[in-house]
């Protein structure tokens, strides 16, 4: 529908005419802009006429929440306070110079994406197959094509690993906005041991302009090898204090 609605505006408001009118400025330029939920981010619109006229020069909305506009002579200045993912959608830059009228669209992204991670078991263990999960928790937008999981081991994606599922579900939100959270499942190969020490789930999000990534250790990849070298180091030093008692007490002089 907004796509429709803005390919329509030319129609209705007019096309440029080079060496007439003027040139109409969008910053940010990207016709894309991400935002994160509960930031703010500003938009400006600039028009200079070439005959030095006074430029019009305002910001419009396309079935979406505007925000806080202020417009002068020549320039519109659009605040998008606190983000909510409500406020994304297509923004319009409207200018004019006398009877010329030009457009510039922006298409806001909001997105929610924070460090919040869990994963699953509490514990791998060495030697067979096993089933590792990782969730992200409150994020949006989690289609595949934006939200990636993945499994590294040294930086690398972790070889032989085997995808068994994904699955979306809504999380409970006290406003209106609608956020998700995302598990995904593998199935691990046999791991080695002492077991890989450093072991990740891996959850990107990529969107025009912006990519993001967090990373959680999966539980007892690390701390396992950790424990089993010091109940190794436990047992050696037992059995190193027992051995030294039984010399001691064999070689100490008899009591007469």
């Amino acid at each position: 529908m907004e796509q429709g609605l803005a390919l329509l505006f030319p129609l209705f408001l007019g096309l440029l005419q080079p060496g007439r009118g003027g040139r109409l400025d969008v910053e940010p330029p990207e016709p894309e802009v991400a935002v994160a939920v509960g930031e703010s981010r500003q938009f400006t619109c600039r028009l200079a006429c070439a005959d030095g006229r006074a430029a019009s020069v305002q910001w419009r909305g396309l079935d979406t929440t505007l925000g806080s506009v202020q417009s002068g002579v020549g320039s519109s200045v659009l605040w998008v306070h606190n983000a909510s993912l409500s406020a994304a959608g297509t923004r319009v830059c409207v200018g004019s110079c006398g009877t010329f009228t030009y457009q510039r669209i922006v298409r806001l992204l909001v997105f929610a994406f924070p460090d919040q991670l869990t994963v699953s078991p509490e514990a791998l263990v060495a030697g067979r197959d096993q089933e590792v999960a990782c969730t992200a928790h409150n994020v949006s937008p989690a289609g595949p094509d934006v939200l990636s999981m993945s499994l590294l081991l040294g930086g690398q994606e972790l070889e032989g690993v085997q995808t068994l599922d994904r699955d979306m579900t809504d999380e409970p939100q006290e406003g209106e906005d609608l956020l998700f959270h995302v598990t995904e499942r593998w199935l691990l190969p046999p791991l080695g041991t002492p077991m890989p020490p450093i072991l990740h789930c891996q959850v990107t999000m990529s969107l025009p302009g912006l990519e993001l990534s967090h990373r959680l250790p999966i539980p007892g990849s690390l701390s396992s090898s950790a424990a089993l070298w010091t109940g190794s180091l436990v047992l050696g030093l037992l059995l190193l204090v027992f051995l030294i008692y039984r010399l001691w007490k064999r070689c100490r002089p008899s009591r007469r």
